[in-house]
């Protein structure tokens, strides 16, 4: 339960800062949860690749 509070506290967090840093968001968040969830963390790697292919 603390770490879905953590995970929504980074998400406006990080909603202030540059479209371009979303990936680097989705990186280390996919790093935090391979430990303890490797799906969701591929699915955060895939997310983040698919973002870059849209900005570049």
């Amino acid at each position: 339960m603390l770490t879905l509070f953590a995970q929504v506290a980074r998400f406006f967090r990080s909603s202030d800062t540059a479209d371009s840093n979303l990936a680097a968001t989705l990186m280390e968040t996919a790093d935090g949860r391979a430990g303890l969830d490797a799906r969701e963390a591929q699915e955060l790697r895939a997310a983040a690749s698919a973002w870059l292919s849209v900005i570049r």
